[in-house]
């Protein structure tokens, strides 16, 4: 077994800006009241003709572009996503058919928010045990289709975008870029972020998740750490789920990564759920916030409050 790394970083977000101001039109609320209560200012909705797969393929090309490769070179395609309206092809399937790969395995996991850094560990295990060679891993998410746009509480989180990583396995001698990952849930709690119904439609307990992931997971958090072998002072960057800037504040400082950029790219994107850690990773690196090998903790959580995590090395 061997360690792997990411090799390029890609991300994707449709034309469409939605402003507070935009929605103040549509339902009860203010540019004000939705910065005070989630600090997002902008998101980017996708068209009726701009489905998941579409959002996730521009991503993956990005990424590909940016690995050097093309899409014969990848033989394990994942798509975090759980806005998929078809079970059948499903959205790595349809990824692969867009990108002309030759005959990769293809595979949707559906951990909502968690759902990126889910297919992250998975990919490195695939690539370790020898039953991959190169994975393309993402993460996308149509929010705006399961948005009820009459409910002020949720409707002014949600955004549309794609973001993905091209993992591959680690040069001879060098150290594996990928850590080990720490995940679980609380199925007890599972009823606390919601996407149900037919339609379906995203309804959370606001408050139990506020307090839930403010409470829980800085320890874990922590755990990650500890499993990649280095201390929350080391690291260069953390990219949390961006659910609420509410609540990655308070986590990132409970953390303890005094030295790290803090991802806050909900600010402009919304909660993209399972889009949010890839794209506001790709984005530091696009922007040089973070170095080359530079240690950046990867946390996702959510729906059915599970949580993963894991310590990369940007490329």
């Amino acid at each position: 077994m061997t360690g792997t790394r990411i090799a390029a970083l890609g991300h994707y977000q449709p034309a469409k800006v939605l402003t507070n101001d935009d929605l103040a039109a549509m339902v009860d609320t203010s540019d004000e009241w939705i910065r005070s209560r989630v600090g997002i200012r902008t998101r980017h909705v996708a068209g009726p003709d701009e489905p998941v797969d579409e959002l996730a393929a521009h991503a993956a090309a990005k990424a590909l572009a940016a690995a050097g490769l093309t899409p014969a070179d990848i033989d394990l395609v994942l798509v975090a996503t759980s806005t998929a309206i078809d079970r059948s092809p499903n959205m790595a399937a349809r990824v692969a058919a867009r990108l002309s790969m030759g005959s990769p395995a293809v595979m949707d996991l559906n951990v909502v928010c968690a759902g990126f850094t889910h297919a992250l560990a998975t990919a490195d295990h695939a690539v370790r045990a020898g039953a991959a060679t190169r994975a393309l891993v993402i993460g996308a998410d149509k929010m705006a289709d399961i948005a009820d746009w009459t409910d002020r509480s949720t409707c002014v989180l949600v955004g549309d975008g794609a973001g993905a990583a091209v993992v591959e396995a680690v040069r001879p001698g060098e150290e594996p870029g990928i850590g080990p990952v720490l995940w679980g849930s609380v199925p007890e709690m599972g009823n606390a972020v919601r996407i149900e119904g037919t339609p379906p439609r995203f309804a959370q307990e606001g408050q139990s998740v506020y307090r839930w992931a403010t409470t829980r997971l800085p320890p874990i958090a922590r755990q990650v750490c500890e499993r990649a072998g280095i201390t929350p002072e080391d690291l260069a960057a953390v990219v949390l789920h961006q659910a609420n800037l509410r609540i990655i504040e308070p986590v990132a400082q409970k953390i303890g990564a005094v030295n790290a950029v803090i991802a806050r790219d909900v600010v402009d994107s919304g909660n993209t759920s399972a889009a949010s850690i890839p794209m506001a990773l790709s984005k530091l690196v696009e922007r040089g916030e973070v170095a080359s090998g530079a240690p950046a903790l990867l946390f996702g959580f959510g729906g059915n409050l599970s949580y993963a995590g894991q310590v990369v090395r940007c490329p």
